[in-house]
């Protein structure tokens, strides 16, 4: 099947309405993906106690990792399964959120609104701050604090907030009241913070006190986060409606639609946080599409249908020895990886269930949890095969500091780290000792009732 639209062609792929407009430009990247690394937090002074600063080192500083929401983290080869389980933290109620690394911290928000800092060593508690009613986003981090977006700042109040805490004790250093919801994971860089709201509004704020730098209105709700790259901020509306705009002056550069009617599909909704790479914008609708457009102009380069909704934000990928990947899952409970440029299949694994929180790269491993199922599972990002399975799982599923994996369970959040080959070897001579011990004893019990049953026929004997 081939059509035209406008001057570009477009190409069936496995699915009516699925498109690949051929001529929108594809940027082409390195061989492995270079991927924007946040600047290690300087050590700074000691304390009294002479104790280095906690803040200090790696950080993985907001939803996706990096500013365009890749959501992709190179790490050592070594990095992978099998994995030995360090430690782990319950925060007894839902865990929709992935938490946000800061030197040996970890930041999470429940979805009653506490925000809580964790060891990231040991899992203990440092400090809590309850910031309102009802939360659904990631903290972001910068200057020392961590910002926060709140659903509803209390009950009964259909309303947020968006605030900031002193990082390393959790001190309120300003709150805003919004006039509307908001459940958009925030961007921080440059002194600012960005995120969405339900009305549409998506705000510029000062990280410094609050103060608004500009607002642009979408035509629906705002849900996800915005990514940035370029100067630009991307995000998609309820409605069916993507847009970039300035960073600085929030004036808007282009707006698009999925152009579903066009096709009798529904317009849908973009609750998906988008990633932009190879000069596209990659996001998930809940008309059952995973849409690339072009980065620049808006314009459409692929479409491609799952079958079910698409809350899921994608991951977006160039692992070792592979090929630029997108990568997500659909309520249709299958997780695909596509090709970044024309939205054909690398892979699919069907799961069952139904998948809608955010993948995640770590090294050549994409993660994913599975709402239906409750569990997490990850995949060899180049061949689709099973690398590690937890237990543990709902939305979204993992971070990573190149060292340890932290999973986010239903209510829990664990530490995993990577058991080297002697760990390894030791596990399974330790598994085979155990084994040969309790084969031995199983031995000896059937020894023991042979030696019984002989007694008992000589009595009778006698």
């Amino acid at each position: 099947m081939a059509a035209l639209i406008g001057a570009a062609a477009v190409f069936a792929l496995t699915r009516p309405g699925d498109v690949f407009n051929s001529d929108v430009e594809f940027r082409e990247e390195p061989t492995q993906t270079s991927v924007p690394t946040p600047a290690a937090q300087k050590p700074g002074r000691k304390g009294r106690k002479g104790k280095k600063n906690p803040l200090a080192g790696f950080v993985w500083p907001t939803h996706g990792y990096s500013l365009d929401r890749r959501r992709f983290l190179q790490t050592k080869p070594s990095v992978r399964p099998p994995f030995k389980r360090e430690w782990s933290w319950s925060a007894t109620v839902l865990l929709e959120f992935a938490p946000i690394i800061v030197g040996d911290r970890l930041f999470i928000m429940d979805n009653a609104g506490v925000v809580t800092a964790l060891n990231r060593k040991t899992g203990k508690r440092v400090w809590k701050r309850d910031m309102g009613y009802l939360a659904a986003s990631s903290p972001a981090y910068g200057n020392g604090k961590i910002f926060v977006t709140v659903l509803e700042r209390a009950k009964g109040v259909r309303a947020g907030r968006v605030a900031a805490l002193r990082a390393r004790d959790g001190k309120v250093e300003w709150s805003r009241d919004l006039r509307s919801r908001t459940e958009s994971s925030p961007l921080f860089t440059e002194g600012h913070i960005y995120f969405g709201a339900e009305d549409g509004t998506v705000y510029s704020m000062r990280g410094r006190g609050g103060a608004v730098e500009w607002s642009f209105r979408a035509a629906g709700a705002v849900k996800g986060g915005p990514a940035l790259a370029n100067g630009r901020l991307y995000f998609g509306s309820y409605g069916g409606h993507v847009y970039a705009i300035s960073r600085r002056t929030g004036r808007q550069i282009w707006h698009t639609g999925t152009s579903g009617a066009n096709l009798g599909l529904s317009a849908g909704n973009f609750y998906s946080s988008p990633s932009v790479a190879y000069g596209r914008v990659y996001i998930g609708n809940t008309d059952g599409n995973m849409y690339s457009f072009s980065a620049e102009s808006g314009r459409l380069a692929w479409r491609r249908g799952t079958g079910s909704y698409v809350y899921a934000s994608p991951a977006v990928a160039q692992v070792r020895g592979g090929k630029p990947t997108v990568y997500f899952g659909s309520y249709d409970g299958t997780f695909y990886a596509l090709d970044a440029r024309s939205g054909a299949t690398r892979w699919a694994h069907k799961d069952g269930g139904n998948i809608s929180g955010a993948a995640t790269v770590v090294g050549d491993i994409v993660y994913y949890s599975n709402r239906g199922n409750g569990d997490t599972q990850g995949m060899w990002a180049r061949t689709g095969k099973r690398a590690f399975h937890s237990s543990r799982g709902a939305y979204n599923p993992v971070v990573s500091d190149g060292e340890t994996i932290y999973l986010t369970g239903y209510s829990s959040v664990a530490a995993f780290v990577p058991r080297t080959v002697a760990q390894e070897r030791r596990a399974a001579e330790r598994r085979k000792a155990a084994a040969k011990k309790k084969r031995e004893a199983r031995k000896k019990r059937r020894a023991e009732r042979k030696k019984r049953r002989a007694k008992k026929r000589l009595e009778r004997r006698g």
